[in-house]
């Protein structure tokens, strides 16, 4: 039976990886700093502990795993990544968990890893027009990252790369572009924009408003986890090392996917314009090469996604008010 280790098992993408391994009918072990909020793991074993710790990391590979799967890092939402307060914690852990994990794989002969990077690692410059941002994985250089967070993952590509060249490693690198779902952070500072939106549209009352920072008018694709999860899978077993954009085409504005959950609710509400932190003015996943690469893409519309995503928050919402 093949053997998987899945890093950030106790988060929402990690969490749902999880999942999917198992109804391949692999050994899963899971290791996180906690576990999920939401569910119990389905791992065979889920293991309690700091990747930043060397020792640690040295602990729980103590077997020929067939696949790493690493997506443990220091993230959140727009919130908690354009604060600015967050930047030292972010690249020094997140930096630290892919040294120590890459550096011990190397040493224990473990050669197949996927690596979770980030559409953040995208310049600045073009990402201005809301309506044509480029996204395509060639325009990675020359770099500019809108934030501490995206350096740090382009940081991260470049030395799985590395290890790949210089020691035969078998990394497999993907570029997320704003995965959401069910069973994912919904409050607190460190969601994502759907889960942030259908949080607000859920705890509105009928005929009130909600706050979209900005003028909603920056625009962003969104992808629903379960298609992540399908893509990751396929590159880490593929011939590409790449990096690869695993991302959804249909671009919509934030007051677009408002709409959408407020339609979903049911309820008549407004849009009220605040002062918040932004991002870049555009982004959306350019899927040319995964179609090229992987014969395959994402499919799912982002009507279906949200409408699993806003039912599960406003249950949520409404446990808590009970």
């Amino acid at each position: 039976m093949k053997r998987v280790l899945v890093c950030g098992a106790g988060g929402f993408i990690g969490n749902h990886l999880v999942k999917f391994l198992k109804e391949e009918d692999l050994w899963v072990r899971g290791v996180d700093l906690k576990h999920n909020e939401f569910t119990d793991s389905l791992a065979d074993e889920f293991i309690l502990g700091d990747l930043r710790d060397q020792r640690f990391v040295n602990e729980i590979l103590d077997v020929q795993f067939d696949e790493v799967y690493q997506l443990a890092a220091d993230m959140g939402g727009a919130g908690y990544i354009f604060s600015g307060e967050n930047d030292a914690n972010v690249m020094h852990n997140s930096a630290t968990i892919n040294l120590n994990i890459l550096d011990t794989c190397n040493k224990k002969n473990i050669k197949k890893i996927f690596y979770s990077s980030s559409a953040c690692i995208y310049p600045e410059y073009n990402q201005l027009d809301p309506n044509n941002p480029n996204c395509s994985e060639e325009s990675a250089y020359p770099a500019n990252p809108d934030s501490e967070y995206g350096w740090e993952k382009l940081f991260s590509e470049r030395l799985y790369l590395a290890y790949n060249r210089n020691y035969g490693m078998q990394s497999r690198i993907a570029r997320f572009h704003n995965i959401f779902g069910i069973e994912g952070t919904w409050q607190g500072g460190k969601e994502k924009a759907p889960a942030a939106i259908c949080r607000k549209v859920a705890e509105a009352e009928d005929g009130s408003e909600i706050e979209i920072w900005g003028d909603g008018e920056q625009t962003r694709s969104f992808l629903y986890v379960d298609e992540c999860i399908q893509g990751s899978v396929k590159l880490l077993r593929s011939n590409f090392e790449g990096p690869l954009n695993i991302g959804s085409e249909e671009m919509v504005t934030i007051n677009q996917l408002a709409k959408i959950a407020i339609e979903l609710s049911g309820k008549n509400l407004s849009l009220k314009h605040v002062e918040g932190p932004l991002g870049v003015r555009g982004r959306n996943s350019d899927n040319t090469l995964i179609r090229k690469k992987l014969n395959w893409e994402p499919s799912q519309s982002l009507l279906e996604g949200m409408k699993k995503t806003y039912l599960w928050i406003n249950k949520q919402v409404n446990n808590n008010f009970s």
